[in-house]
């Protein structure tokens, strides 16, 4: 089931892009732009051909799991929703941690570099997302019982969801939606570089982890797209590696074995002197900022 949902969901969302795409032109509201369409285009492609391999890695990470298992859930409709409410528990953690951790940033902030929004962007993806082992969040699931292609598929459907997120054309929701769901309006704010805007709406499907455990903010002013630090070279190569280079360059011209090390597990912008700042103390920042000048 999996791997035709898998193709279907292609399908879709290249639908979806053609059609967010054609209104785009007909109305002129400029959400794309040429070159960076064009990468997010080939990048998705090469997504598609790299699946073939990372989907068989994943697969057999899960079934090696689960032949460790602790329990063995039955296959019912319990079980699905029992997997679909864990696996989008997961993914928060997993996607904070992308957020959080500069291993999984230099991964993830591919998804990120891009400076417009639009359904493109969903095709944006690193090469290296399961290669540099995002899929050992999940790993507990199919140890804990779970059958692995069950964890796999709602992980697809569930990352499906994702796509219509991508957009502009869609405003705010039914509070009560926007309330339980992760909506474009949510996921425009997670694809922010506002400073406000930052390591915001983690969630997949769900937005409700987020307003659990302290990271939801509503879309307030309209967000500016992209990365903190903007990607000088507009090449394919530098969009996809550039981080990785850097994080490589900052270990082992690493003074200390602790600053290597503090350099693959801090988050972004973390340095053994202070010259750049993480996300905490960019907020902290302008809170403090902020009060200064509220007190004037």
């Amino acid at each position: 089931m999996n791997f035709n949902f898998y193709y279907i969901s292609a399908i879709i969302l290249v639908v979806l892009f053609i059609a967010e795409f054609v209104i785009d032109q007909k109305e002129k509201k400029h959400l794309y732009k040429q070159k960076e369409t064009l990468h997010n285009l080939l990048i998705g492609a090469g997504l598609f051909l790299i699946s073939f391999i990372s989907r068989a890695m994943v697969l057999s990470a899960y079934y090696l799991a689960y032949s460790a298992r602790l329990f063995t859930a039955e296959n019912t409709w319990f079980t699905w929703v029992l997997a679909f409410v864990l696996s989008d528990f997961t993914y928060y953690w997993h996607h904070r941690a992308s957020h959080k951790i500069n291993w999984f940033w230099a991964a993830h902030s591919v998804h990120h570099s891009s400076e417009h929004y639009n359904v493109s962007v969903s095709f944006r993806q690193s090469w290296m997302n399961q290669f540099s082992g995002h899929f050992v969040f999940y790993l507990w699931l199919p140890f804990a019982g779970l059958d692995p292609l069950t964890v796999y598929t709602v992980g697809t459907i569930s990352l499906f969801y994702q796509s219509w997120l991508h957009t502009e054309l869609i405003g705010k929701l039914h509070p009560f939606f926007e309330a339980v769901f992760n909506s474009p309006s949510h996921h425009r704010v997670h694809h922010a570089c506002n400073i406000k805007y930052l390591d915001k709406n983690h969630g997949q499907v769900l937005i409700v982890w987020d307003r659990l455990f302290g990271t939801f903010q509503k879309e307030e002013e309209k967000p500016t797209y992209g990365l903190t630090k903007k990607i000088q070279s507009g090449d394919l190569i530098a969009i996809m590696l550039g981080d990785w280079k850097s994080l490589f360059s900052k270990v082992f011209s690493a003074a200390s074995f602790k600053d290597s090390i503090n350099y693959l597990i801090q988050p972004p912008g973390w340095s053994h002197n202070g010259s750049s700042k993480t996300v905490k103390e960019l907020q902290k920042e302008m809170l403090q900022q902020g009060l200064k000048s509220g007190n004037m």
